[in-house]
This record gives C-alpha cells, sequence and structure tokens, in this order.
C-alpha cells in the first residue's frame, strides 16, 4: 500500500513543486549514445528549443543528462560529460526554464548548480560519489535517489531479488539516510526504485504495480518507464514506437502511488496522467478539486 508523503511539495533550489498533482520531467539528453535519442541536442541553441517545447507541453522540469547510462555504456569523463551539457544548462536555466541534471559525479553536480540547475538526478543513489549530498544540502537542490545494480556496464547481469519490493526499499531508505546525515532535508529527496537498472522485465512491471511501496517515510516516487526495453518486451516494439506502453506505464505507476514521471514524450504523458489524476480525486482522494500548477520560485506553469 502507498504510504502518504509527508510533505505536499518537493523542495528545490529557489522553490518547491506541488506534489498536488503529477509531475513530469522532460527528457533531454544530450548524449551521442543514448538507446533512444542520441544526438538530438546537437547544441546549446538546439538544447534550448527542445527544452522551450516540452515546458510548453507541460514538462515541470526539464532533466539534462551527458552520460548515457543505457545497458551496457561505458562511463565518460567528468570534464567530457560537463563539456556536452554546461551551455545547455546554463541556456537552459537562464530561459527561466528549471532544469535537474542527471549524473553520478560530484564535479559535475556542482557545475550544474552553479549554472543554475535545480536538482541533481543520482542515478547510482549516492553510491558512486556520496559528496554529491552534502552539496545538495549546501545549495537546497532537490535529489532524486535512485536505485541501481552495479553500473550501467553490469546492471543486467543479477536480475534475481528474494523480494524486490522489499529489497529496493530498503535501499532507498538507507540512501536517504545518507543524505539526512549529509544535512539534506526530507522535503529535498525523492526516490526512484530505477525501472530497467537492474530489474528482469516482470520486476519493471512489479515496480509499476506498487510504485507506492517505495515511499519509505513518506518520500516522493519518481518512475522513468519511457520508451524502455521492457515495453518492447511486453509489446514486441521498438524503442520508437513505445509511446502508448509508455503512457500505460506512467499511468499504471500513478494508479499505485508514484508523483513524478521522467519521459521523453512529454505531451500525451501529461495529458494522460492529468485525466488519471482527475479520475483519482473523483473516487475520493482528498482534495479542493482544483488543478494546480507545478509552482517552482516564479516559474507558473499554466493549467
Amino acid at each position: 500500500m502507498a504510504r502518504v508523503l509527508s510533505e505536499p511539495a518537493w523542495s528545490v533550489r529557489g522553490g518547491r513543486i506541488s506534489l498536488e498533482r503529477p509531475v513530469v520531467l522532460g527528457i533531454l539528453n544530450l548524449t551521442p549514445d543514448s538507446f533512444s535519442d542520441g544526438g538530438v541536442a546537437r547544441d546549446a541553441g538546439r538544447a534550448l528549443e527542445l527544452g522551450q517545447s516540452m515546458r510548453e507541453a507541460g514538462a515541470d522540469l526539464i532533466d539534462v543528462g551527458g552520460e548515457s547510462t543505457r545497458p551496457g555504456a561505458n562511463p565518460v569523463r567528468a570534464d567530457e560529460e560537463w563539456t556536452r551539457i554546461g551551455q545547455s544548462v546554463a541556456a537552459l536555466s537562464g530561459a527561466g526554464i528549471p532544469v535537474s541534471v542527471d549524473t553520478m559525479k560530484l564535479s559535475v553536480a556542482v557545475q550544474a548548480l552553479d549554472a543554475g540547475a535545480v536538482a541533481i538526478n543520482d542515478v547510482s543513489g549516492l553510491r558512486f560519489d556520496p559528496g554529491i549530498a552534502p552539496v545538495c544540502a549546501e545549495t537546497g537542490a532537490g535529489l532524486i535517489i535512485m536505485h541501481m545494480r552495479g553500473d550501467p556496464r553490469t546492471m543486467q547481469n543479477d536480475l534475481g531479488y528474494q523480494d524486490l519490493v522489499s529489497e529496493i526499499s530498503g535501499w532507498l531508505e538507507q540512501q536517504a539516510d545518507l543524505a539526512l546525515a549529509s544535512g539534506v532535508r526530507p522535503s529535498q529527496i525523492v526516490v526512484d526504485p530505477g525501472i530497467g537498472f537492474g530489474k528482469s522485465v516482470s520486476g519493471n512491471l512489479e515496480i509499476l504495480a506498487r510504485s507506492g511501496e517505495f515511499s519509505g517515510p513518506g518520500y516522493p516516487v519518481l518512475v522513468g518507464p519511457s520508451r524502455k526495453s521492457f515495453i518492447g518486451e511486453v509489446l514486441d516494439l521498438p524503442a520508437a514506437q513505445r509511446l502508448e506502453g509508455t503512457v500505460a506505464a506512467c499511468v499504471a505507476a500513478l494508479l499505485s502511488g508514484a508523483r513524478l514521471f521522467r519521459v521523453h514524450d512529454v505531451l500525451p504523458v501529461r495529458r494522460a496522467l492529468d485525466l488519471a489524476w482527475g479520475v483519482i480525486q473523483a473516487g475520493g482522494v482528498p482534495s479542493d478539486g482544483r488543478r494546480r500548477s507545478a509552482d517552482i520560485g516564479n516559474w507558473g506553469v499554466k493549467t
């Protein structure tokens, strides 16, 4: 059963994002080798164009990444990762677009926050560079803690769990405790069970069915099923044809308790989540009946 969120908003640098409706993070991969969209953003100008388009489509944040974490991906040096994303992070932030940065490296996180990012999305869950936590504590940045076995090169080698939900939940709570010990406030933390990161097809489906159970002591849950291979396995479709599967996965996770969704195709997911949320509210979820924007600082999102 999903736990009740301890905070109605996610604290990020410079503001708070309401969790009283679904939150959408638009994926902007600035890598040449991501599994479905590598090389789409060629420079900062194109990245800004794409970020603005996703924002207009309903993204609450743009999640920028400079290192592919697809299964089997090789790591890149911190300086190369920053070269890929630095100008784009600055351009998006300078245009008033809230940015989260997908990185496992402390130096990249520091530079991203200096350039205007409001949150760090650490897919290693503070395993690779625990120094990210005190930096988030100092700056007030939001912190996404994700579960992954091993690293992108090895994460699909071991897909077995005795009790998938219990094991992942316990690990996420342990890593969140590390962040708290570094001074991060509970309201800054979001947890992500890591769909596709060391999980089988059936494991990914179980995560979607039980998303709210990963919330620990009230942390909001993010899921990132967008275009992933488990959708292809279930529907027998290539990455370019997984839109409907992505939408269905997000709605299923919302119904089971997730509140944040990291996706490539913002507009159809935004519409589907908003309708599903309306159905949830009509079914008795406490609400004043009004649609709310994800209000972050002075960045108003039209509803």
